[in-house]
């Protein structure tokens, strides 16, 4: 039994029901005998009328006669009646008081057991009169005298008691019967099919509620029973389809803490299961195990050029890519953003890694599709580490595989690195250096320095190039080759870029103001920065907002960051020239020079690099390939400046070879904005077309 019968319902509603009849049979017998006190009153005065007729005519003729032993035998004759307990004949006037007694006669009550309860209700006795008249010849009537009877009720009032007795039992046995019947219907019609259902609800298996479902009785369809189980049902079908989709849901979930929810490759947590694993059995085989970074180059710039849901797809593709070379690596995961994990196990010597490092590389060269018109070429950086060279511990080896990727990505980019004992202070150093360059813009300690740009051959100033200089409170003068990668990581470099163009254009405005109209100023470009898709929308704002002539700024671009998607730089500079700003191409010579992409970008100047002019007169090839970079910005009709000019020999050679302009520390070193005011109002003031020697 799945419960007690003395915790039951049945056995609480049989208490119930039995009680409610007993009180129900007391009333209805309470009520019933109230009625008979009546009755038997009434049956009282009837009964003594009865035997007052029966001795009328013989107490009217001894009053009439005044015979006392007529109506002596009279009273006698009453008192034969054991409930007439006294009985007297009277004689007078009837309207005298005083009558004169012909006859009489009592006797005591009689003494019954019952009479304590019946004669607070019926009284001990009842006294019955009746006038003792003749008749004249004239009709009229004659009084003689009175006959009364006084009558005991304990005789009466024992059949009632009796009477009582049996209606009250009777009414209590006849509710409680009712209430038996009526109990015995609900328990059959009701209770009986509960039990039932409960004994099928005992079967049911709550990890599928769904399985089994409650029987509706015949004959219950339609009732409450019936609505009650369907009901009941289709909350058992509900469960179970709750039950199945939380169990989908908690699968899933558990897939998704121990996978990639884009790409479905295991995620960091499972990598490390996985990789204690090889890293025990390694241990026990004294095998090595190489752990390997990968880190995609500038992959927040692709996200910002083709939009995050390109970036999605472009990262799902590369986990298909990746997943072709499993035959290789024992494991693959992603670590995050664009950082992939691989595991290559049972190798003998770390060649193997760097060849496995090379193959990964190698398979990033086939372009990305977009779309039919746009395909992408993805690079990638990689740091590896080795068990048990590099660290005994999966955590320890992850964290120096990414440290070496993060290392190798501020050196040089595309490639792999292997881990060395110097890295983690450098990327600790890095690290803080990363830190205190989110707070550099805010304590004000980014500065803006501007070197002369002159023009040949008079040597006159027309512009000048700003530079971003850093001081840090500790590390004094930070390098901008230093922090501009680190900026650029970060995501710093769009903050910092466009408070270097505020700064910049607010600057060139007051040197117009002072006079110096016709200067220009050169600002360097980033990467990120090119492919920032409002950047021709903040250029023609700030020229606006300062009232800045078209061609009065000139933005320079490095060739590498030109080669990294001639298509799509090609597009971004067209954007930057209608805003109305000149286009240089910086550091000249140093990349994959091409005459084809150089027709095809929307370039103004070109800025030889200063490596070239600095061995100019020493180094024939550097002397070939100034001598070739001007030649071309002729043929193209480009202007062409060189940087890094620092003596009067370098100065000759490049003029004597054309070139339009030049930058370096002859004409003076960078200087602070006051000081280059200072510097530009000495020439001014002499009238000098071009530099004092």
């Amino acid at each position: 039994m799945l419960f007690k019968f003395k915790h039951s319902l049945s056995l609480k509603l049989l208490r119930v029901v039995l009680l409610v009849a007993l009180l129900v049979g007391l009333a209805l017998g309470c009520g019933q005998i109230l009625l008979n006190v009546f009755s038997v009153k009434s049956n009282i005065n009837n009964e003594g009328q009865r035997i007052i007729d029966m001795f009328l005519a013989s107490s009217t003729q001894a009053a009439y006669d005044l015979d006392k032993k007529s109506a002596l035998r009279v009273v006698e004759g009453l008192l034969k009646n054991e409930a007439v307990r006294q009985a007297a004949i009277v004689i007078g006037n009837e309207q005298n008081k005083d009558k004169e007694i012909l006859a009489q006669k009592q006797r005591d009550l009689v003494q019954m057991q019952t009479r304590w309860l019946t004669d607070p209700v019926l009284g001990q006795e009842k006294q019955i009169q009746r006038p003792l008249k003749g008749h004249l010849p004239n009709n009229d009537a004659d009084y003689y005298g009175e006959l009364s009877i006084t009558l005991d009720t304990a005789f009466f009032g024992q059949a009632f008691v009796y009477n009582s007795i049996i209606i009250l039992i009777s009414g209590i046995v006849r509710s409680l019967v009712l209430g038996v019947l009526l109990y015995l219907i609900y328990h059959w019609m009701l209770t009986r099919p509960i039990v039932r259902l409960i004994r099928h609800l005992s079967n049911i298996n709550p990890d599928h509620p769904g399985e089994r479902l409650l029987p509706i009785p015949k004959g219950y369809e339609r009732n409450e029973l019936g609505i009650w189980i369907n009901t009941a049902n289709q909350l058992l079908y509900t469960i179970e389809r709750n039950n199945r989709l939380r169990r989908a849901a908690e699968t899933s979930l558990q897939r998704m803490a121990r996978h990639d929810f884009l790409t479905g490759l295991p995620n960091r947590q499972q990598l490390q299961r996985r990789l204690d694993g090889i890293l025990s059995e390694a241990r026990r085989n004294q095998r090595l195990v190489a752990v390997f970074c990968c880190g995609l180059d500038d992959f927040k710039s692709i996200n910002e050029q083709y939009s995050y849901q390109n970036g999605d797809r472009l990262l799902l593709a590369l986990a298909d890519r990746l997943r072709g070379n499993e035959e290789y690596f024992g494991s693959l995961a992603r670590l995050g953003g664009d950082q992939f994990a691989l595991v290559q196990t049972d190798i003998e010597h770390p060649y193997e890694a760097a060849e496995l490092a090379q193959l990964v590389l190698d398979s990033l060269e086939a372009p990305f599709t977009l779309d039919a018109e746009q395909s992408v070429r993805l690079r990638a950086t990689i740091g590896i580490t080795l068990f048990p060279q590099d660290g005994e511990t999966t955590e320890v080896l992850l964290q120096r595989a990414e440290h070496t990727m993060t290392l190798a990505k501020s050196y040089a980019r595309s490639g792999y690195q292997f881990y060395i004992a110097s890295v983690d202070s450098k990327i600790r150093k890095r690290r803080q250096l990363e830190k205190d360059l989110h707070e550099a813009m805010d304590k004000k300690q980014l500065h803006l320095v501007f070197q002369p740009q002159v023009a040949y051959p008079h040597r006159r100033v027309v512009g000048v190039e700003a530079l971003l200089r850093w001081r840090h409170p500790q590390h004094g003068w930070v390098s901008p080759d230093q922090f501009i990668p680190l900026a650029e990581q970060s995501g710093l470099i769009i903050p910092i870029s466009d408070w270097t163009l505020e700064q910049c254009c607010r600057q060139l405005r007051q040197w117009h103001k002072s006079g110096f109209s016709g200067l220009r100023m050169a600002i360097n470009l980033s990467t990120v920065q090119l492919r920032h898709v409002g950047l021709p929308q903040i250029i023609s704002r700030l020229m606006q907002d300062y009232q800045l002539p078209p061609g009065s700024l000139e933005l320079e671009v490095t060739e590498t960051t030109l080669m990294e998607d001639i298509d799509a730089a090609a597009e971004h500079l067209r954007g930057l020239r209608k805003s109305g700003a000149l286009i240089a191409i910086d550091d000249f010579g140093t990349g994959y020079s091409s005459l084809n992409y150089l027709r095809n970008l929307p370039l103004d100047k070109i800025k030889i690099d200063k490596s070239f002019v600095q061995d100019v007169l020493d180094d024939e090839d550097d002397a070939t390939i100034v001598r070739t970079i001007i030649q071309l910005g002729k043929n193209l009709g480009m202007q062409v400046i060189a940087e890094g000019v620092e003596t009067r020999a370098q100065e000759a050679y490049i003029i004597a070879q054309g070139c339009h302009e030049g930058q370096g520390y002859l004409y003076s070193k960078p200087l602070p904005a006051e000081e280059l005011a200072t510097w530009l109002k000495q020439l001014s003031s002499k009238k000098q077309q071009g530099l004092v020697k």
